[in-house]
């Protein structure tokens, strides 16, 4: 998982609240776009895919591609259609588990 990111939060201010991403506490703007908070936070890829293994991260950012596929306390969701929340659990999806694609 990368440290630094690319993208430049446009709103550095605001409440943040704690989530654990893989083990890795992260602070972020609360409400927020998960997958769009995650990519400023430099967490990259979010999954792998289940065959090759390829790493995948956000591509649409409107829920059609499911690149952005994270486990979020235990259920896999589409980061980019979910919303940061205080206390969070998120982790890579385990590759071929309950339909992963």
């Amino acid at each position: 998982m990368k440290t630094a990111s690319t993208f430049r939060d446009l709103e550095p201010e605001g409440p943040r609240v704690r989530v654990r991403f893989s083990g890795r506490d992260l602070m972020l703007r609360e409400g927020g776009n998960l997958a769009a908070e995650l990519l400023a936070a430099g967490v990259t890829p979010f999954r792998r895919t289940p065959v090759s293994g390829a790493p995948r991260a956000p591509f649409c950012m409107m829920g059609a591609c499911f690149d952005c596929l994270v486990e979020i306390d235990g259920v896999t969701r589409q980061a980019c259609l979910c919303e940061v929340g205080a206390g969070m659990e998120i982790a890579m999806p385990a590759a071929g588990r309950d339909g992963d694609a």
